[in-house]
């Protein structure tokens, strides 16, 4: 199976692992009693023990490949806090992932930390040990809230991880990743929930907006039937209460030179939660499943004229083909199939050159 990755790169930060020239700035974040104000027992009580915390965290990298990261400005490469993803358990006992951050008074109120949480989550997705991924934070830190649902996560309960006479924090989780090769009644409805939503939002996902529910039942039925050949695996994200907010299919080219391959088809997520990072948490499934099945390479079209392109790039996808004008939206109105591709292995995505 191939690592993860021990560094993320965004726009503008650099989340890489630990190392000894970082120990001052560990003790700095976690001894600063700004960067706790809502939570103020949780502030290391003392310099020593915020060193020690810092030496847990190396050996936790060096066990489990990893833990909390420092995060840069890849610009300057300055530390500016720390923060990534933990494995825990909750209150029940149950191993989760948790993700925590701490970023100094210099980096607030410019979108850093929503950079960061959106990556570490997309990355906890794809890479990570299959754990239900989850925050906490108190509800009257705003920002903190914000931050959260912005990376992908919903409110879902309470936690019970303040001192006596403290309220409960509020609990926020990410979705679910499933693999599924047949459908359910009730997986099969909220799937086509969505799907409908997504075509009345204007998404590229086979049809116009408008179309009825019964049109869509039916390219549904004809997935399902690559799914019960082996041909179509589809991936789904469950939010609270087991709702379909993102799906896609992975399907096999009958072409045993392909096999090695496989097409993504009908990628959508919940139109009403745009902007909430769920493009980038379905990729990062449908990655994670693919890889799980041997897969090397992965393609896609996109309709041109929606900005999609910029999105999957961003997933690490370059545009290797494009068909112009075969897309017929209205009359005047051709798009181009656009061809998209990424290795989901180390190698890079290079042609051969040969004619």
């Amino acid at each position: 199976m191939q690592r993860a990755p021990r560094e993320i790169s965004t726009n503008r930060l650099t989340l890489r692992r630990p190392v000894g020239g970082d120990r001052s700035l560990w003790v700095r974040v976690h001894r600063d009693p700004s960067l706790h104000a809502f939570a103020p027992w949780t502030m290391a009580v003392s310099d020593e023990a915020a060193e020690a915390g810092f030496g847990d965290c190396l050996d936790r990298w060096r066990r489990t490949g990893f833990d909390h990261a420092v995060v840069e400005e890849s610009s300057t490469r300055s530390g500016i806090g720390v923060g990534g993803l933990r494995r825990g358990t909750d209150d029940s006992g149950h191993e989760v992932l948790a993700l925590t951050y701490r970023l100094t008074p210099s980096a607030h109120d410019r979108g850093l930390a929503t950079e960061a949480t959106r990556a570490w989550a997309a990355h906890a997705v794809e890479w990570l040990p299959d754990l239900p991924l989850v925050m906490s934070g108190r509800e009257r830190d705003e920002r903190a809230m914000r931050t959260a649902l912005a990376a992908g996560l919903e409110r879902v309960g309470t936690v019970d991880d303040a001192p006596p006479g403290e309220a409960a924090s509020t609990l926020l989780q990410a979705p679910s990743v499933q693999a599924h090769d047949r459908f359910d009644e009730q997986t099969r409805e909220s799937l086509l929930d969505l799907w409908c939503a997504v075509n009345d939002a204007g998404g590229a996902v086979g049809f116009l907006p408008g179309a009825s529910r019964t049109q869509v039942a039916r390219t549904l039925s004809v997935h399902e039937e690559g799914m019960a050949d082996g041909g179509t695996t589809a991936v789904l994200l469950r939010g609270s209460g087991g709702r379909v907010v993102g799906a896609g299919f992975w399907v096999t080219d009958r072409n045993p030179m392909l096999g090695h391959t496989r097409t993504a088809y009908r990628v959508m997520t919940l139109p009403e939660h745009r902007g909430r990072n769920l493009g980038r948490l379905l990729m990062a499934a449908m990655h994670r499943v693919a890889r799980e099945q041997g897969v090397e390479v992965a393609v896609l079209d996109v309709r041109s004229g929606l900005g999609t392109t910029r999105f999957y790039e961003g997933c690490g996808y370059v545009e290797v083909g494009r068909l112009p004008g075969v897309i017929r939206v209205a009359a005047g109105d051709d798009r181009d199939s656009v061809v998209m591709a990424r290795r989901l292995d180390d190698r890079p995505m290079v042609a051969d050159g040969r004619a």
